[in-house]
């Protein structure tokens, strides 16, 4: 009797398990339209099963699965992109609001995402787009053309891959950049770096400056605030800086989680160490949202000290972001202190740089044309 009892449950799980994976690859065949895209950075194995290889989480899934990041499922042996093309928010903004404050100041980035992410943030403040899936979210569907063209029509200066986790799309933003550096813009992208060397590699050869959203310096508050690592982001930040694409970090201060003086030092004497004393850092006021809301605003005076520290450290460009101060998001001179470019928030009041130079001709380094 029990034997006839475990093997009809066993029966009915394999049926369950058999529904959930049909459903799951006829529902993303529905949603993109059964125009699925082609995924890069995979290897296949025995039965089917692919291996995601884009980033750490390395999913391993088999037929009918789809990836923890939410963009990327194999079909009988093949992966494909859910993203590809479906953008859930796009905005032109301000490219002080990535924050790149070294890259073309004053101007606009043609902003778009779509769904997913392969990071968890409890603290994310794109979770309505980050942590869903595609067909969760509202989307428009463009083609490379029609974003590059949108663009265009914007105004823009570039195009920045932002909001969500540009890693997952990144099949879409090579496409769209090859294009993009074709009609005189360039391509940023604002991403937490938990990227796999081969890929990253890949998309540095299109991409004019990224930006890394640094998490905290310790494997500790990766895996408890993310669901991520610390070490591929910092062997990410490495590979960017050597290969010459423009670099800014920034890094959100979590009260009583990331904020102690000796996680700050660490990271400050990790850049200069390893990236040098030229490659911008913000340090990012927390305000509560998504699973964060038991904490308070990081204090100012916090913020302002980092930014001390990191000054006092021999770090060139320091900045602070959801402060308000105009003073700790301006950009100064190293050697003469002259102030040549102030900001106010997105804001760029005034801009003294002639083509990166200071007025004594010292070389301020960044993208400026």
């Amino acid at each position: 009797m029990k034997e006839r009892i475990g093997a009809v449950i066993f029966l009915v799980v394999v049926t369950l398990v058999s529904l959930v994976i049909i459903y799951g690859r006829e529902k993303a065949k529905r949603e993109v339209g059964g125009n699925l895209h082609q995924a890069k950075f995979y290897q296949k194995d025995l039965g089917g099963i692919v291996t995601c290889e884009l980033c750490p989480n390395r999913c391993v899934l088999s037929d009918g699965q789809i990836g923890t990041c939410r963009a990327r499922i194999n079909i009988k042996g093949e992966l494909y992109s859910l993203v590809y093309g479906k953008i859930a928010s796009m905005h032109v903004d301000p490219i002080e609001k990535k924050p790149f404050f070294h890259v073309l100041p004053g101007t606009n980035a043609f902003s778009i995402a779509t769904a997913g992410c392969n990071l968890q943030c409890k603290f994310c403040q794109n979770w309505q787009i980050s942590q869903f899936f595609p067909w969760e979210t509202q989307s428009i569907y463009m083609t490379p053309q029609e974003v590059v063209d949108s663009a265009v029509k914007s105004g823009a200066n570039s195009i920045a891959y932002t909001y969500s986790e540009p890693t997952i799309f990144i099949e879409y933003i090579m496409d769209i950049a090859k294009l993009a550096h074709e009609r005189g813009l360039k391509n940023v992208v604002v991403s937490a770096g938990f990227i796999n060397e081969e890929p990253l590699r890949e998309l540095l050869k299109y991409v004019d400056a990224m930006k890394i959203d640094f998490k905290g310096f310790s494997e500790k508050f990766y895996e408890k605030m993310t669901n991520g690592h610390l070490e591929p982001v910092l062997k990410t930040m490495k590979i960017i800086k050597e290969s010459g694409v423009w670099l800014e970090i920034v890094n959100l201060v979590v009260p009583t989680e990331n904020d102690s003086d000796e996680e700050i030092k660490g990271l400050i004497n990790w850049v200069k160490e390893n990236l040098g004393d030229s490659v911008p850092l913000h340090f990012t006021r927390f305000h509560p949202d998504y699973m964060i809301q038991n904490l308070p605003p990081t204090p100012l005076e916090t913020m302002q000290k980092a930014r001390d520290m990191a000054l006092s450290a021999g770090l060139k460009y320091v900045y602070t972001g959801n402060v308000g101060d105009s003073d700790s998001e301006s950009t100064y001179c190293p050697i003469s202190k002259e102030k040549v470019i102030e900001r106010k928030g997105f804001f760029v009041l005034s801009n003294d740089l002639k083509s990166g130079m200071c007025s004594d001709g010292e070389k301020i380094p960044g993208v400026w044309q």
